[in-house]
């Protein structure tokens, strides 16, 4: 909801609930960040094309690719975080 710039409603306050006869009331904390920060590190694959000699000898030299990708987009943004 944030994401998508809707309202989030607020917490109701326990006292104004009023539960069946056999029932009762519950407080449940929501924990959203955890799923925040899974969200958006989620993996994402992209297909890129170099030339062959290039993809050899980065492959010749141990290079990962994917490493390299975030490194430099990082760098090119002005990112610090890891």
């Amino acid at each position: 909801m944030k994401k998508d710039g809707s309202i989030i409603p607020a917490p109701s306050n326990p006292s104004n609930i009023k539960a069946l006869s056999e029932g009762f009331v519950v407080l449940v904390e929501a924990w959203t960040d955890i799923v925040r920060d899974e969200a958006e590190n989620k993996a994402i694959k992209k297909t890129l094309t170099i030339p062959k000699w290039l993809n050899d000898e980065a492959e010749k030299n141990k290079i990962n690719f994917s490493q390299l990708l975030q490194f430099t987009i990082k760098e090119q943004l002005g990112i610090k975080r890891p």
